[in-house]
């Protein structure tokens, strides 16, 4: 059974997204990184990670651009999405990988400035490095993930503990 972004997300994100709601799209909006909002990343994620969303509305159609906070050794399981995820490590270290299992060793580690192309519908996996990992990703919306396993996703997992 496929998992994807729902509803609950847009609660998540609300805040994060109202900031944008007021600015036209023709207009220039500078963010410094001390006025980015930060809050608790959405229940399709694993917890303790950070998100802010930078521009765009990541659950709807366009162009969205969000920025993810991993502590050390966050991981991502194996999953993929509907559309390409283009991924620049801002500082830290990330590993990713390709496959159906979430396996350090078939990863690749990317340092602080690096950039991947994940195409869509590709599985693959991701972690943070023993200094975590800020990320900024950018996509077409509506996104959505969908985990190889899906015991991995994190919303039964919650759901489970309930």
């Amino acid at each position: 059974m496929k998992s994807t972004w729902i509803a609950p997300a847009a609660a998540v994100l609300a805040i994060a997204l109202s900031v944008h709601a007021a600015t036209a799209a023709d207009e220039i909006k500078p963010m410094q990184a001390e006025g980015m909002q930060w809050g608790a990343v959405p229940p399709f994620l694993p917890p303790n990670a950070k998100i802010a969303v930078l521009s765009g509305n990541p659950m709807a159609d366009g162009v969205y651009t969000l920025r993810l906070q991993m502590p050390a050794g966050y991981e991502i399981p194996a999953h993929n999405h509907p559309t390409a995820e283009l991924v620049t490590i801002i500082s830290g270290t990330l590993g990713v990988g390709h496959g159906d299992v979430l396996d350090r060793a078939k990863s690749e580690q990317l340092k602080s400035g690096s950039f991947v192309d994940i195409p869509a519908q590709q599985n693959h996996f991701a972690w943070a490095g023993p200094g975590g990992a800020v990320i900024q990703v950018h996509g077409m919306g509506p996104f959505a993930i969908i985990y190889v396993d899906p015991a991995k996703d994190p919303r039964h997992a919650t759901s489970a503990k309930k």
